[in-house]
């Protein structure tokens, strides 16, 4: 899995959806070790990968509370001893897979709605690639906004600040729409974008658990709710 998300691939005609995707500041680093150094690197990189995935996919699945460390090495046919130097506790690393794959769902998100011509193609193709992102990437979004609902401090902070952004983007756009179009003309930007994110991600949060409704449907009604 990706230790970064993935760069920008178009750049927001509105404000809002501009976000740079971190990277990881390991190049100049790389090129300057010895080669027995990045061969170490790469194993630990390696190793560090089947963990996350491993604890990713019981974190999803099984629950964070119901989930040890000890299951997670099992899975990822790794010793206690690799975990801890990968990290420092359990919910460790579920907030840096939180932050990772979260991130990388929400840069994908603000990306793809980048392209819109208008604001409400902009808002449509947020809310679209959110809910699509999520039914295919279904043991992220269980992350995102199942199991870390008030697990911990750290981790409500990483959910807040990632849903974050993608509130931050609606109300840009609302804040530029109200002043053309009557639909938003009498709406709060910051008021709006929570909403659209609480919403899609109740909507989404349900019917990953409750299944009987495709993607496609569930976009539909919401951006007909939010952007009609």
């Amino acid at each position: 899995m990706p230790k970064s998300t993935p760069c920008s691939k178009a750049r927001a005609k509105s404000s809002g959806w501009s976000y740079p995707a971190p990277w990881r500041a390991t190049s100049l680093a790389v090129a300057a070790s010895s080669p027995a150094q990045q061969r170490r690197d790469a194993r630990l990189e390696r190793r560090r990968r089947r963990i996350a995935e491993a604890a990713l996919t019981l974190f999803a699945t099984r629950g964070y509370n119901l989930t040890s460390v000890e299951e997670i090495v099992a899975q990822a046919r790794a010793s206690k001893s690799a975990f801890y130097e990968c990290f420092t506790s359990k919910e460790h690393c579920f907030r840096e897979l939180l932050a990772e794959e979260g991130g990388s769902l929400i840069h994908e998100v603000l990306t793809q709605a980048a392209r819109g011509h208008n604001h409400r193609e902009r808002l449509r193709l947020g809310i679209t690639t959110f809910v699509h992102s999520c039914f295919e990437r279904s043991a992220v979004a269980r992350l995102l906004i199942v199991e870390s609902v008030g697990l911990s401090t750290g981790v409500d902070a990483v959910r807040h600040e990632l849903q974050g952004r993608f509130a931050g983007a609606v109300a840009e756009e609302v804040r530029h729409a109200m002043l053309h179009d009557p639909f938003y003309a009498d709406k709060d930007p910051q008021v709006f974008g929570r909403a659209v994110v609480g919403a899609v991600s109740d909507a989404v949060g349900h019917f990953l658990t409750h299944p009987g409704v495709e993607a496609e449907s569930l976009a539909a009604g919401l951006c007909r709710i939010f952007a009609p």
